[in-house]
Formats: structure tokens, C-alpha cells, sequence
């Protein structure tokens, strides 16, 4: 008989971990799952249940006959997750948290308590993504020694693992998945990567995972639940009250509890007023959040941003990229929204600016913008700053347009 070979797998207590664990088994692995709590939930009276997902996790490798083990990450979460997204958003800028959770947490903590403490020759997690390697070539991969030089050594990695979308398009979580490490892709399996949800779905239900299955898909901030975000996030931020400032003619419209309770292109809770108003910029120094009248205003649309040292999937930036500093592929800034062209320019500081081909909505700061090639995922980079709104540039046009016909007027007639 061969060497049968280990992989941990993620298990959340959801119906994609516990299709994922199944499908491991049945190819003649030997599978452990881990449930891993990152948030103390009794703490809060939130909707989250922590306990039920981990009973829920629990019970299907139960019904696997494989090992289960739980890990608590509550402290490394605290500081390395969700004490960072604290200062983003007194910053003015609206952080991801499921970004910075797989980059710190899942493929990192988890990736080498699974490796080095229970001696897994894999890791395995539920993300709908498609890596470049099989399955064989992920038990080949040797764990690294961690850098101790600012830049890695450039022949270090010569075919370094890419990362693809999921054959379930819809599903596809490579969004989630653009700021993990080079090291962890390499020892990492997504069983899940040719499969759809409904396929899923039909395999964990002819497993009997109903407990599973009888769970709502699970969205956005996990430790937030249902509750509403201004009251959550207003327990660890002082309130700091400011107004509400009309872009458009600098009258006070109302006030707000903290700049930091809202995003860009979210409806303004002001009160008496008959049309609905959208945040459309804030002054952090001022506490003054800027609004505009309809959804679909100017001034919420930009078409450049620049982002902060940039994560490429591979280590090293795309090889057209590095010879001529610009680049097309595609561009989007939140999970599930369509793909838009754009030229990319790498800056001296590994930051890049991006253009895109037309102008989007609420581009935010301290959202994640994260760069596709055809079907593959590149990476990400935090977006720092934008370019200006179609609103600043329409006034710009304007001004220029009445100075140069002021000019047109005051220039005398030549003599006769």
C-alpha cells in the first residue's frame, strides 16, 4: 500500500468546507478538519453563532470518520485584522476585513499551525479558485524559510503557483483571495475549484449534510451578523458628530455621529429631506461628509486611483508590466461586479496607478483593488487615493469655458 497523504482542511460549520472535507476523503487522503474561531462572540449579542458553526463543523467529520480539532485565532484576529480596520476607518477609508482575514489568519496562522504542528503534507479550504498546479504537484512543495532580506532573492521562485477563477464564475472568491501568500497557494487545494453551487449543494445533500444545508449563505462581516453597522462599529469608536455638507452649494444639511459610520455612494440618513442624498466625499480634518442629490451624481464617479505597494499573486510583478511600466487587464474593486478594462502603471515604490476605461461608481479608499489578466488573478493593492470626479472635472471645464470667453470679451478690438 502507498503513502497516503494529510491534508487539513478549513472547516467553517457551511455546506463549501463540508462538500470540501467529502470530496478529499473519497480521493483517498487522510483529512483532518479544523474549525477555527476567530471572533469571541460572547462578547457581543450578535446574530453570529459561533458555537452552532463549530457543532455544525463537527458533526459532518463525524459522519467523515475523520479527526477534528478547533484552534482559537481571537487574539491574532484582534490585532491583526480587526485593530487595523479600526484605524482605516478613522482614517475616512472603508477597509475589507474578509481580505485582510484570508491574508492574516487563513493563510497564514492556519496555513502553518496546519503544516508545522499537525504535520500536514496540505491545506485544504472551501474557496470557490483554481490554482496552476494538481494535486500532486501541492505535496512537492517545501515549506520556506522565512525572508530575512528586504527583497527576495528574484530566482528563488521559478514557476511560481498563479491563481484562476473557479469554474462557478458567480461563486468565484479570488477577490477574497488576492492578498494571500506565494508560500501558502503552493500548499494549498480548493476542491471545490470545477464545481458549481448547485453541484454542491446536490453532493452534500445525497451526503445527508441537511444541517448544513438548511444554513443561509453567510455575507459580508461575519462578526457584524444582522445588526446594523453604525451602532457596531460606534462600541469601539468614539462618536465624533460633524455635518452633513451639500457639495453643491456648502449648505449644512444635518449632522452624523462619526464620518467613520459611512461609505462612499451610501444613501446620507438625513432627516426632512424629500429626495434621497449620497455620501459622495468626506473631510476627516473637518468631520464634514459631503453629499450630493441622485444615486447616480457626478461627483460619485472616478475613473484613476493609485494603491499602495501592490501584492502580486506570483511575487513579481507581470514581466510586461516590469519592461514597460504599463499594462491592460481588467479591474474590479468589489466581489461580483463585472470586470472593467484598464491600463495599469507600475510606480518606482511598487505602488500603481490605475486608469480605467470609463468611470465607475464609489470607488473607496482602503478597498482592495484587485487586477485579473484573462481568467487569472494577479493580485491586489489597497487603494490609497482617487483621481478626480467627474463632477470636479465638469466644473474645471466650465471654469476654463468662461474664463477663456471673459478673455474673448475683454481682448479690444484691433484698430481699423
Amino acid at each position: 500500500m502507498g503513502f497516503i497523504r494529510h491534508v487539513v482542511c478549513a472547516m467553517s460549520g457551511g455546506v463549501d468546507s463540508s462538500v470540501a472535507a467529502l470530496l478529499l476523503k473519497r480521493r483517498g487522503y487522510s483529512v483532518t478538519g479544523v474549525f477555527m474561531k476567530n471572533w469571541d462572540s460572547l462578547d457581543e449579542n450578535g446574530m453570529c453563532n459561533t458555537e452552532t458553526d463549530c457543532e455544525d463543523a463537527y458533526r459532518v467529520c463525524q459522519s467523515l470518520d475523520i479527526p477534528f480539532h478547533q484552534v482559537s485565532y481571537i487574539k491574532e484576529y484582534w490585532h491583526e485584522v480587526f485593530s487595523k480596520l479600526l484605524k482605516d476607518y478613522e482614517k475616512g477609508r472603508t477597509p475589507n476585513p474578509d481580505i485582510l482575514c484570508n491574508k492574516h489568519i487563513k493563510f497564514n496562522h492556519f496555513h502553518k499551525y496546519a503544516i508545522n504542528t499537525l504535520g500536514a503534507d496540505a491545506m485544504a479550504t472551501g474557496h470557490y479558485a483554481r490554482t496552476s498546479q494538481e494535486d500532486d504537484e501541492v505535496f512537492e512543495q517545501k515549506t520556506t524559510a522565512p525572508q530575512t532580506t528586504l527583497f527576495r532573492d528574484r530566482f528563488e521562485i521559478r514557476n511560481p503557483v498563479r491563481m484562476y477563477q473557479a469554474a462557478d464564475l458567480f461563486k468565484d472568491q479570488t477577490f477574497f483571495l488576492s492578498q494571500i501568500s506565494q508560500d501558502a497557494l503552493r500548499q494549498t487545494m480548493f476542491p471545490l475549484a470545477g464545481l458549481t453551487k448547485g453541484f454542491v449543494k446536490k453532493i452534500a445533500a445525497e451526503a445527508g449534510f441537511h444541517h448544513v444545508l438548511k444554513k443561509k449563505e453567510s455575507m459580508g462581516i461575519c462578526f457584524i451578523g444582522e445588526r446594523n453597522f453604525e451602532s457596531f462599529i460606534l462600541e469601539y469608536l468614539e462618536p465624533k458628530p460633524g455635518n452633513f455638507v451639500s457639495l453643491e452649494d456648502g449648505a449644512v444639511m444635518g449632522t452624523h455621529k462619526g464620518w467613520f459610520t459611512m461609505t462612499l455612494g451610501q444613501r446620507a440618513k438625513i432627516g426632512g429631506q424629500r429626495d434621497p442624498f449620497f455620501v459622495v466625499d468626506k473631510d476627516i480634518t473637518t468631520g464634514d461628509v459631503f453629499v450630493a442629490p441622485t444615486t447616480n451624481h457626478p461627483a460619485l464617479f472616478r475613473d484613476m486611483m493609485r494603491t499602495d505597494r501592490f501584492h502580486w499573486v506570483t511575487v513579481e510583478p507581470p514581466a510586461e508590466l516590469v519592461k514597460t511600466q504599463m499594462m491592460e487587464c481588467h479591474f474590479r474593486f468589489i466581489h461580483q461586479m463585472p470586470l472593467i478594462p484598464c491600463t495599469v502603471t507600475l510606480n518606482m515604490n511598487g505602488s500603481v496607478w490605475i486608469s480605467l476605461s470609463r468611470p465607475v461608481r464609489a470607488l473607496t479608499p482602503g478597498q482592495f483593488a484587485v487586477l485579473y489578466k484573462g481568467d487569472e488573478c494577479l493580485g491586489s493593492g489597497k487603494i490609497m487615493q482617487l483621481g478626480p470626479s467627474e463632477f470636479t472635472l465638469q466644473r474645471g471645464r466650465e471654469r476654463l469655458l468662461a474664463a477663456a470667453q471673459q478673455q474673448e470679451q475683454q481682448t479690444p478690438e484691433p484698430a481699423s
